[in-house]
């Protein structure tokens, strides 16, 4: 059996005193599409630290670790070959006067925009303008971010995640805070994403981000596991009602997820 994706082995994280993921136990396979869904304060964002290395397991409650296709250290360029990480932080520090282009292309050099003394090759080149294509934003390669929609700009920073060609991407709240616009887009370039192969992790508190070819749902509350199956079993009111303490009920219409 080859390694998995992405482990968590009883991964206990405490954030200012209060504990965030509570011997979390979660494997994701190579090749499979997961939402990872939760309210607010079940651990969501905690999780994707701790695969960023933002967070670490809390150390003498026995033994943990977060691997990464088996392995829990790595050199940071060798990682992002295999595993793009788009987080809440990189959106908001992607800002500032540079293109498209621009942007997608720092990700080669793990910085915001190019700089004098990064040394930019017609293969790297390549590689931004083939992540733009991927988006349906090869027009916007010459246009600053400052001047795109915020759903263009989200757009841009999954490029900046796919020019290394990873073999999984893992997109916290992907389309939160965009309007209607920006969600249909990038939900349109999700699902391009997935039918090209890409294995996807899609952390998220809305169905609204559940794009058809997950088939795989995990629901996290309080820091644990509280659900774990085939997307069609997952998504109905008595799981969903459980998971958010209230009476949720559930609709699909053509692939597409609703909540109320």
């Amino acid at each position: 059996m080859s390694d998995p994706l992405i482990e968590f082995d009883h991964v206990t994280v405490l954030r200012d005193g209060v504990t965030a993921l509570d011997r979390l136990s979660l494997r994701i396979d190579d090749g499979e599409r997961v939402a990872v869904l939760g309210p607010n304060g079940a651990g969501k964002s905690t999780l994707v630290d701790a695969l960023t290395r933002a967070v670490y397991p809390a150390t003498g409650l026995g033994p943990s670790a977060v691997r990464i296709y088996g392995r829990d250290r790595w050199d940071v360029f060798e990682l992002r070959n295999l595993l793009g990480i788009v987080t809440h932080t990189l959106v908001r520090d992607c800002t500032g006067p540079y293109t498209a282009l621009e942007t997608v292309l720092s990700g080669f050099f793990g910085s915001i925009g190019v700089w004098p003394h990064h040394e930019v090759t017609a293969q790297m080149r390549e590689s931004a303008r083939l992540a733009l294509g991927a988006l349906d934003i090869a027009h916007l390669e010459d246009v600053p971010l400052t001047e795109m929609s915020s759903g263009e700009v989200r757009r841009t920073v999954i490029g900046r995640a796919l020019v290394h060609h990873p073999r999984a991407l893992v997109l916290d709240e992907p389309t939160v805070s965009l309007d209607i616009r920006g969600r249909r887009e990038l939900f349109v370039a999700m699902r391009r994403l997935a039918r090209a192969g890409k294995s996807l992790v899609l952390v998220t508190h809305t169905l609204d981000d559940v794009i058809p070819e997950i088939d795989r749902i995990v629901t996290l509350r309080d820091g644990r596991v509280l659900h774990d199956g085939p997307t069609r079993e997952i998504l109905r009111s008595g799981p969903l009602s459980e998971l958010f303490g209230v009476d949720v009920h559930v609709a699909e219409r053509e692939g597409v997820w609703h909540m109320w």
